[in-house]
């Protein structure tokens, strides 16, 4: 993820490494999805109004074309169709622990108000949210980032389809707190 690069503040080039989670062994579906959850998504991770949290599929898209054009050749063909399941699925764990976190008395996550977590836990579950409605058209993207040939049709889902969703109704979490 790119807040674990420190950055030169004068030429804008990476500097090094500040969070050793980055370059330790691990899954590549959960260091993507990681990724995903912060860069796909419209809002900063602890944005109060929920109307403007949402998983953008044109981010992700994008961010899949670079990532596989760098690893296609590395990674195996489950571990690249493993990639939008750790979207998901990190994007998932993150909302849990800030859930978590914030039921247990904020003990792990730094927080800058009381409910920081609570906040920071919403925005992950909208975010789960819109990644399970745009779920093949996620698997879609990744699939034809390494074949280059259309798709089964079934998983067709078109951007519009991937942000309509009446949420609030849907999730008593995601309601502003008073």
């Amino acid at each position: 993820k790119l807040n674990n690069i420190l950055f030169d503040s004068r030429t804008g080039k990476g500097l090094c490494i500040i969070d050793l989670d980055t370059i330790m062994p691990g899954l590549a579906a959960n260091d993507f999805g990681d990724s995903i959850r912060f860069g796909a998504a419209t809002a900063a991770e602890d944005e109060k109004n929920l109307d403007l949290v949402h998983f953008d599929i044109s981010l992700y898209e994008l961010y899949v074309k670079g990532y596989l054009e760098e690893t296609k050749d590395v990674l195996t063909k489950e571990e690249i169709e493993s990639l939008p399941w750790g979207a998901r699925l990190m994007t998932l764990e993150c909302g849990i622990r800030f859930l978590t976190d914030y039921l247990q008395g904020d003990t792990y996550f730094k927080t800058e108000y009381p409910e920081h977590n609570l906040v920071r836990a919403r925005t992950q579950f909208r975010l789960v949210d819109e990644m399970e409605q745009c779920f093949d058209k996620m698997q879609e993207i990744v699939e034809y980032s390494v074949t280059s040939e259309p798709l089964n049709p079934l998983h067709r889902a078109t951007h519009s389809e991937c942000r309509s969703h009446p949420y609030e109704k849907v999730n008593p979490l995601l309601r502003a707190t008073s």
